[in-house]
């Protein structure tokens, strides 16, 4: 029997009150943004970008206000919570309740992209190629602060780094829920809500509880982070950096890489979404990015176009 690890990490950084402060999701976006301007100065500046290294800021500003944020946002209204969104619209402005989407990210990017390129008169799969050796590094901040927040866990599983989320009693039959709240207030009187238990789940006075009530789980946002973050990056870096390849070619293998890492970490992580058939939601969408890679594969082929460094 593995004493696995309670996860008790704050999703806040520095905390003013109850509910504001600093929070470690939102710094993520902010070091993903700003990881993102300097990778697109460094390719720009060694010639693989036909976006100035004067003009990377705007476009980064541009990519993450339009393409990262507002893409996200609707992503997640549409894939994941239509019928609240259909119900209420104006929910989509409620950023501070959370909801991104990466594929509605994802998609977002490739609009705004598209828009850019043709109003500045440059290539858009270079522009393509540049900002997706990028996009990996967010995805891995992103799942690092899924992961401080307790969200997104992955399936019941005995290894031994598994992980108890007790964000879990969230989603529990309201029967257990009842008699954890009764044993937790039987312990401390503040104790009698769930956000209270989650406020205190690191103190040894209710582990032996929690851990009656919860399943060990996969931390399936580490291995998502691992797999769609750092292995994408190295890989899709080595491939801008190393290789003379056509305008396209990288975006392509970004969309085809990241669905099949998608798809792969999915199978650790318990599903937020009903299935659709035996594929999760975000397997499903994945699908899709396979075949549009393929799109933009077949295009860089039919007509090659090069970064200004191998012009």
């Amino acid at each position: 029997m593995f004493a696995y690890y309670i996860h008790d990490l704050s999703p806040f950084l520095i905390r003013f009150g109850e509910t504001f402060g600093v929070r470690w999701y939102g710094l993520a976006y902010v070091a993903s943004f700003l990881a993102a301007y300097g990778i697109g100065v460094h390719l720009a500046r060694r010639g693989f970008s036909d976006i100035a290294p004067d003009a990377v800021a705007d476009f980064i500003t541009g990519t993450a206000l339009f393409g990262v944020i507002l893409g996200g946002r609707l992503g997640y209204m549409v894939f994941y919570d239509w019928a609240q969104f259909a119900a209420d619209p104006l929910v989509f402005f409620k950023f501070w309740e959370g909801g991104m989407a990466s594929h509605g990210g994802i998609l977002g990017i490739v609009i705004f992209t598209w828009i850019y390129a043709r109003r500045k008169k440059i290539p858009w799969l270079n522009v393509g190629d540049n900002i997706v050796v990028a996009a990996p590094v967010g995805l891995f901040l992103g799942r690092c602060a899924n992961f401080i927040n307790g969200e997104l866990y992955g399936r019941p599983a005995t290894v031994p780094w598994a992980v108890y989320f007790p964000k879990e009693l969230y989603a529990s039959d309201p029967e257990r829920v009842r008699e954890v709240l009764m044993r937790t207030s039987e312990a401390n009187p503040q104790w009698g809500t769930l956000d209270a238990v989650l406020e205190n789940a690191g103190r040894p006075e209710l582990r032996g509880i929690l851990e009656v009530n919860l399943s060990p789980r996969h931390p399936s946002q580490i291995y998502e982070g691992l797999l769609e973050g750092a292995l994408l990056f190295s890989f899709l870096w080595i491939l801008r950096t190393r290789f003379r390849l056509p305008d396209g070619v990288l975006t392509g293998v970004f969309f085809i890489a990241y669905a099949v890492l998608r798809i792969v970490g999915e199978f650790f992580r318990e599903p937020d979404a009903p299935l659709t058939g035996m594929f999760t939601r975000g397997q499903f969408l994945s699908l899709f990015l396979v075949l549009m890679g393929v799109g933009f594969l077949i295009a860089a082929k039919a007509r090659p176009t090069w970064a200004p460094k191998f012009r």
